[in-house]
């Protein structure tokens, strides 16, 4: 099967009933912060929570009858998993998706609420995938791959032709990046419709695994895949993908875990909308200026909103510290009476709001006479973090700067 922009209509055909088309919202906030027209298109608010869905419709739609009978198969600990088995139930064929023991339970259960029989086994991709390769055998069922597949890209590239449909004087396109087949399914649809719209695309520093094939010239494999991006933590990019995106794509950018945390924060206190890790590298990307534009109409693909709430809180407080918006201090006082209540008089003239405080005393290490004060602190960004931090030592208080650790 030949991925072009008349297989990805295709797909929208099909599909047009089962899936969201989902928002595209103006941001006045992020374009004043960068500069151009920021567009951000809202997959997190596609059914299941992110774009999967469409390219496993899509392969699922394209099944023989006979192919229906015998049922799907999938490795997944997130997104591509929900995907597929709410598709499946839809088609009403049975469906079994392959999970790490370690997959979230959030995941699990939204998993088995959309219908598929779930097998836990293993902690990481290679033994759900020996799993799964048994079962396959044993059942005859279809394994739907989650980024490596015809059906599926063209599937993906449905999200090209909203964007393009929604603004036609886009002027480039900013894409999540994991295995690949998001960037490729859109860079298609938008290419060869619009060959002067730039399709860039997005991938954590620590799972750039297209970017380093890139630069080789042929498919590589990196040794590990662990960013907060959980969503693109891949290792290896698609035989396909990596060929549409050498054809197609202009460039490929990277942002940091600090970046990504921030960017997540900034979009559910400005934006308002819940955006994993992988969905939000794009909008990173355009804020941390990995981007040459000014004056541009941009689209930020938003791709998912499948976020653990615990992950979720980690990245808050993440985006929080970098941003300098959450100090924790460490600081010394006399021990005795009124102290401890000058200087908490002291943050609150200064406008700092506590946390957690921590007082010690007899502590290993300090003088007699002396208490041990630790202060977790909300303020308003570097420049109040830093006003504070200098206040406070230039009236006497010995203060350090200690950090978080996530």
């Amino acid at each position: 099967m030949k991925i072009c922009v008349e297989s990805i209509k295709e797909a929208a055909a099909r599909m047009n009933s089962s899936i969201h088309r989902t928002p595209l919202f103006f941001s006045r906030t992020f374009s004043e912060m960068s500069g151009n027209m920021v567009y951000l298109k809202a997959e997190n608010l596609q059914r299941t929570g992110s774009f999967k869905i469409r390219g496993a419709l899509n392969k699922i739609n394209n099944l023989t009858e006979l192919e229906k009978e015998q049922g799907v198969i999938a490795i997944s600990a997130g997104n591509h998993a929900q995907g597929v088995a709410l598709a499946a139930t839809k088609a009403g064929i049975h469906s079994t998706i392959v999970m790490p023991e370690t997959a979230p339970i959030a995941k699990v259960v939204a998993t088995k609420g959309y219908g598929a029989e779930v097998k836990l086994y293993g902690n990481g991709f290679d033994e759900c995938a020996a799993l799964a390769q048994k079962l396959q055998a044993e059942r005859g069922a279809i394994f739907l791959h989650p980024f490596d597949d015809p059906h599926i890209i063209s599937g993906q590239g449905t999200i090209g032709l909203e964007v393009i449909e929604q603004l036609n004087k886009a002027e480039a396109v900013i894409v999540p990046v994991g295995g690949g087949g998001l960037i490729a399914g859109i860079a298609v649809a938008l290419k060869e419709i619009k060959p002067s719209i730039e399709i860039v695309g997005v991938e954590a520093e620590g799972a750039a695994s297209m970017k380093y094939s890139l630069s080789k010239g042929a498919i590589m494999s990196i040794d590990s895949a662990k960013t907060l991006a959980d969503g693109i933590a891949v290792k290896r990019p698609g035989r396909l993908t990596y060929d549409i995106v050498q054809r197609y794509v202009d460039s490929i950018v990277t942002v940091n875990e600090e970046e990504i945390a921030n960017a997540v924060l900034m979009l559910s206190e400005r934006a308002k909308l819940i955006v994993e890790g992988a969905g939000a590298v794009p909008l990173a990307a355009l804020l941390n200026e990995k981007l040459p534009y000014q004056g541009k109409n941009l689209v930020v693909i938003l791709s998912g909103g499948n976020i653990d709430v615990n992950t979720l809180a980690q990245i808050i407080e993440r985006g929080l510290v970098q941003a300098g918006r959450r100090i924790k201090i460490n600081t010394q006082l006399e021990d005795k009476p009124g102290q401890l209540h000058q200087l908490l008089g002291v943050l609150a003239e200064l406008g700092a709001n506590i946390v957690n405080i921590y007082h010690h005393r007899g502590k290993m290490g300090i003088e007699l006479g002396v208490a041990e004060v630790e202060l977790d602190l909300e303020t308003r960004d570097l420049e109040h973090t830093q006003r504070i931090y200098k206040y406070l030592n230039e009236k006497g208080y010995k203060t350090e700067y200690l950090g978080f650790e996530n």
